[in-house]
């Protein structure tokens, strides 16, 4: 699922004049949410020394702790209050890059599952417990469901081997609806999730359009191309000089709604026409 998101930033890169192999090389490795790869890749970029590394999700703290004076571009999930920048204004140190607001979508996404699943009493939460940044998302929409009287049923996932089990205790929880907090681990899972979610009836929530594409019912997320257009372009900054100490972390500007009405009729959902009306796109 990165190709595209990836494809932008080169695409970007190459717009400003940073050509793979004639003017800059590239070098990519994928974590897949595995703490113990986050950890490897870290140690080989900080060894390599490169001009600067685009991360996002666990390889942040691993970068963190492998090296503090080459220059690191992320997207991060709540940086501020993972404690990676010391304010988005002025981040200190060897790290900026782009907030994805999680927690302040997080509010919005608990809101339009509950206008399309209004009769929700108990809802499952999965996220990847190795991830504190996804643990703050989760602890968020527990509450918010706790706040609305919603009783929260947390699944955590530490590897892919308990994604099939955590879903074959929903049954006999009776969950009436999912929320996903997306990262690396549940990415690199995203059809498995999408089916077992399917294959439980339960509506749910996701954070990008990607995996409403998958057969998902909705998502709510900022557009990642155009995210990661805007990484290659702070990248160019960087490269060009910039000291990632002054320069503001910044946040998401395009926010999209997705909506699969074909996994809405298979749910025997009638999706409220007031979300059709607000929605980017209508997968039919």
């Amino acid at each position: 699922m990165w190709a595209p998101w990836t494809g932008a930033f080169v695409d970007r890169l190459k717009t400003l004049g940073w050509i793979d192999g004639q003017t800059v090389n590239l070098e990519f490795r994928w974590s897949e949410g595995r703490p113990e790869l986050a950890t490897q890749f870290a140690q080989e970029f900080a060894k390599l020394n490169p001009s600067v590394i685009v991360a996002g999700g666990t390889s942040i703290p691993a970068l963190k702790k492998a090296t503090s004076t080459i220059p690191v571009v992320f997207f991060a999930l709540d940086p501020l209050g993972a404690g990676v920048v010391r304010s988005l204004a002025q981040p200190g140190g060897n790290m900026t890059g782009i907030s994805l607001q999680t927690l302040d979508a997080a509010n919005k996404r608990f809101e339009l599952l509950r206008e399309i699943s209004p009769k929700m009493r108990r809802l499952a939460i999965i996220a990847d417990a190795v991830d504190p940044q996804t643990m703050l998302e989760r602890n968020t929409v527990r509450e918010l469901a706790s706040k609305f009287g919603i009783d929260p049923i947390p699944l955590e996932i530490r590897r892919t081997q308990d994604i099939e089990p955590a879903f074959a205790t929903l049954k006999s929880e009776q969950a009436d609806a999912l929320y996903v907090v997306i990262n690396e681990l549940l990415n690199a899972n995203r059809l498995l999730i999408v089916s077992s979610a399917e294959s439980a009836r339960l509506p749910a929530i996701y954070g990008t359009r990607d995996w409403v594409r998958s057969g998902g019912l909705i998502s709510y997320g900022p557009n990642f191309p155009s995210l990661f257009g805007r990484l290659a372009e702070i990248t160019d900054s960087i490269l060009r000089g910039a000291k990632p100490e002054n320069t503001p972390v910044e946040q998401p500007t395009r926010f999209e709604l997705v909506i699969n009405l074909k996994t809405a009729e298979a749910l025997s959902l009638t999706v409220p026409p007031t979300l059709l009306a607000l929605a980017n796109e209508v997968i039919e």
